[in-house]
């Protein structure tokens, strides 16, 4: 009879995730994995399956928590424009402020694979019309409100602000937060 697990897969998967984001797929070694989760290789791979999938796991984990931050904040109250620049300037921080500059994994993961993995890119395409399902509605909400303009194309907009976001994310490896700022209020100044 096997030995019970000792851990807490969900957690594992989050260290997981922690250290893809931090190193790349390709930069994160076994030995990372297990150092950063506190399980051996052995194990890990046991529970896991191999690297891929466990990156898998944590690319999910990282699309579900963030739509669950997206939503959550963007549901504030506030018009839309307010709560959008909000949001964006919460993640330039983030960035900036994090212990290193690493951006999104989401858009990370399609600038290490380069749409060369199917599976990659599907799961980061759904983590994008996630995103911009969110920002549609909340632009409708506005239209309802009244803070938005109604011939304003909810989706079309929400698309230029995933755009943006995406943009924003890879910038805030190299820019400033004057900079990064000033791209956020110019993609919101519209009409």
């Amino acid at each position: 009879m096997g030995r019970p697990k000792s851990f807490e897969p969900d957690v594992v998967i989050a260290q997981a995730m922690e250290t893809f984001w931090t190193k790349g797929y390709a930069g994160t070694s076994p030995a990372d994995l297990a150092e950063a989760t506190g399980v051996a290789k052995g194990s890990l791979y046991h529970s896991f399956g191999s690297k891929r999938e466990l990156f898998a796991m944590a690319l999910d984990l990282y699309g579900r928590t963030g739509s669950e931050v997206t939503e959550e904040f963007l549901s504030r109250p506030g018009t839309a424009k307010e709560r959008i620049r909000a949001y964006f300037v919460l993640l330039v921080d983030m960035d900036l402020d994090g212990p290193a500059r690493r951006g999104c994994l989401a858009q990370n993961t399609v600038e290490e694979f380069g749409g060369r993995d199917e599976e990659a890119t599907r799961a980061v395409h759904r983590i994008e019309e996630r995103m911009i399902g969110l920002f549609a509605a909340r632009i409708e909400q506005g239209q309802r409100d009244g803070d938005v303009d109604r011939d304003v194309d909810a989706r079309a907009q929400a698309l230029f602000l995933q755009a943006i976001l995406a943009g924003l994310r890879v910038m805030a490896k190299t820019f400033d937060r004057p900079v990064l700022y000033q791209i956020i209020d110019t993609a919101l100044a519209g009409p």
